[in-house]
């Protein structure tokens, strides 16, 4: 053989070699250079369930009892569609320009500065990571009641129902903000799917047991409570009835606000078919099993107890045996918050180290990850900077929850706070804009009507439930709340 052949021969062969190579790394790689995702239908719908049904799930019982038989189921199949179809056209807000090969948004925000640009992206962002905070003191309101639950139930086990068994909320918060503190050093959301899978499991536990109380006391009660209209006047003023009815609509809005998140999850896809194909059946999925679960929990709580649903079904104490199995609810609901806090958090904790780290580059406090050795596992980096920020910002959470434990009231003001701007608003003026759909045109009218009609209806929440807070606070002392 001569020499050039030689030659000929090792080039083709490192070409070959380079060919393999990037074929290889393409199987490893998306097309913006990270990893290759792999999430699927089901995981996508496993996280928006776990985002779902959350706590918001226990208030329906009382939401369904301030709006009646008909109003009630009517106003969440309502919810139910607008949150699908909202969810859909943010689907298509993943990818800027073409559906399969356009520049990726990573984050909520990153679609609005896509789509929208300027004063839209920072007022947002606002909105975005109050909603958040704000949905972590609900949970810590939601947990604390639920663990100060299992101890009340214990309690009337042994004393009877009529003993008094007042408990004070306080150092359950901290306890549940103490576990907060240790799970927030989770460093990325991809690594908490595990949690998700574990808080899913633990949500569709607590409602399936509400749901089969609620049945039970049906058929113990052997006739069907409530009325058409739902709570009468004579029972409360009209204006309370008002406000009431309201605060119902806040509280149903906050049991299907996800959106906030949608991005984040369809982040998480494998592509073939397009990410926006596989979320719009996740999406469809997952309300659907959602709503579903949500009529039964509603529909029989009010069933079971009519006027005098609980405003909390599992820690009201409409039901006080079997007792075991309320405890398990209340267990599996503070588990399953614990995961759902994370879930909301991260992309708040995201969001600050990432402005911090372009702020600051140079800072060793805020970039400088130190390796600590962990026998039979991985060594875990530990960054300062997100030791002492997710401290403090769980501490604050706390405190907060704390000074305002007002379960129903703060969950209606989240819903009512974040339903229109988020849930409806952005995702049709970025789908308006991605599609190009002209102005005055019959899908741009109907598009506008639907973002008005719940404009409206989140104004009037917002309304009922600050009343709510208003009239709590006439007879609250602070640090001292007791159930």
């Amino acid at each position: 053989m001569k020499m050039g052949d030689t030659n000929n021969v090792a080039s083709s062969k490192h070409q070959v070699f380079d060919v393999s190579l990037n074929v290889s790394e393409s199987k490893c790689f998306d097309d913006d250079g990270r990893l290759k995702r792999t999430g699927s239908v089901w995981t996508a719908s496993a996280h928006i369930i776990t985002a779902v049904i959350g706590s918001g799930v226990l208030s329906l019982a009382w939401a369904v009892a301030q709006l009646g038989w008909v109003a009630g189921p009517i106003v969440m199949l309502l919810f139910s569609f607008v949150t699908y179809y909202t969810s859909a056209l943010l689907s298509d807000c993943y990818r800027s320009g073409d559906p399969l090969s356009g520049k990726r948004n990573y984050t909520y925000m990153d679609a609005v500065q896509a789509n929208l640009g300027g004063l839209q992206v920072q007022i947002c962002g606002w909105i975005q990571y109050v909603n958040l905070f704000g949905v972590a003191i609900g949970y810590t309101i939601a947990s604390s009641i639920s663990m100060m639950a299992v101890k009340r139930s214990d309690c009337f086990h042994k004393h009877g129902h009529k003993a008094p068994c007042l408990v004070p909320s306080t150092p359950y918060m901290i306890m549940f903000g103490v576990i907060e503190i240790i799970f927030s050093q989770i460093p990325d959301f991809d690594q908490i799917w595990w949690l998700s899978i574990v808080a899913a499991v633990m949500s569709f536990t607590y409602s399936t047991i509400g749901l089969g109380l609620g049945v039970a006391q049906v058929a113990e009660n052997g006739k069907i409570g409530g009325s058409l209209t739902g709570i009468s006047i004579g029972t409360v003023t009209e204006m309370e009835k008002i406000w009431k009815t309201f605060q119902a609509l806040g509280d149903i809005a906050f049991a299907y606000s996800y959106s906030l998140i949608l991005i984040e999850i369809q982040d998480t896809l494998k592509s073939p078919p397009s990410e926006a194909k596989t979320m719009k059946n996740a999406t469809l999925i997952s309300v659907a099993v959602t709503t579903l679960f949500y009529m039964l929990c509603g529909c029989f709580g009010y069933a079971a107890f009519g006027d005098l649903a609980p405003g909390n079904l599992l820690t009201g104490f409409g039901f006080y045996n079997p007792y075991w199995l309320i405890d398990i609810a209340n267990i599996a609901i503070v588990v399953h918050l614990v995961g759902a806090y994370q879930v909301y958090c991260q992309p708040l904790f995201a969001f600050i180290e990432k402005t911090a780290a372009e702020w600051y580059p140079d800072s060793k406090f805020i970039t400088k990850d130190i390796s600590v050795p962990i026998p039979g596992y991985k060594p875990y980096n530990l960054n300062l900077f997100r030791l002492v920020w997710r401290t403090i910002f769980v501490i604050i959470t706390t405190v907060i929850s704390m000074l305002l434990p007002f379960f129903n009231d703060i969950v209606g003001i989240l819903g009512a706070f974040g339903f229109w701007p988020l849930t409806v608003y952005y995702p049709v003026e970025m789908y308006i804009v991605q599609k190009k759909i002209p102005k005055w045109s019959r899908k741009w009218l109907g598009l506008q009507i639907l973002s008005v009609a719940c404009l409206i209806i989140s104004i009037a929440a917002a309304a009922g439930s600050f009343a709510g807070v208003v009239s709590d606070l006439k007879v609250y002392k602070p640090f001292k709340t007791t159930y």
